[in-house]
């Protein structure tokens, strides 16, 4: 056993803990109170396993989830960018490349550098699997704000001018799951005033 590659995995490990104290600005169903990162990704990777079969190509599930559980770790230094927050968009890129170098770095080289190129090839969301990984984030809080009466959507005066803008892609990882929650999700909202459908 390499004693020094078991520490640095054990200090990634209990670095990435960090990741369940970043609240993000979505409620858990009940909207008692919001969901924090790991929990948004562990949510996330299962309906990856499970939704998969919409996706628009076939796609490497595992690949997937790795994409999904490994994306938001920056967080723990570069904090959570909300979808429609215009000013934390402008240094977002910046803040979470500089993170992931950093905690990604934690692990022995191998490892980081894999972890790093999954990072890479998700932001750049080109790939069959990164797609449907984006898909699967937009897709997921969407749901979660329905379940809540359109909550977060509500205390932040979105447009649906914002989330069609935001979610321009999501059909390029599943047309069947943006369809789906085109119609189940952002129109009822917007019907029942909850999402502000003027220009």
């Amino acid at each position: 056993m390499d004693k020094n590659r078991i520490d640095k995995q054990f200090e990634f490990f209990r670095e990435i803990d960090k990741e369940k104290f970043i609240e993000r600005q979505t409620y858990l169903t009940g909207a008692k109170r919001k969901e924090n990162d790991a929990e948004h990704a562990w949510h996330m990777t299962i309906m990856t396993f499970l939704l998969s079969e919409y996706a628009n190509e076939e796609i490497d599930v595992l690949k997937t989830i790795k994409m999904l559980l490994i994306h938001d770790i920056v967080e723990i230094d570069a904090g959570d960018t909300f979808a429609y927050d215009k000013e934390g968009q402008k240094t977002q890129r910046e803040r979470e490349e500089k993170a992931a170098k950093r905690i990604f770095g934690l692990l022995p080289s191998d490892q980081g550098e894999k972890l790093m190129a999954l990072w890479e090839e998700f932001e750049e969301g080109e790939t069959k699997e990164a797609r449907f990984a984006h898909t699967m984030d937009n897709i997921q809080p969407m749901m979660l704000n329905a379940a809540n009466d359109g909550k977060s959507w509500q205390e932040w005066g979105v447009k649906l001018e914002q989330i069609l803008n935001r979610n321009t892609n999501t059909n390029k990882g599943s047309e069947v799951l943006w369809d789906y929650a085109y119609n189940n999700f952002i129109l009822p909202n917007v019907e029942k005033g909850r999402i502000n459908g003027e220009e």
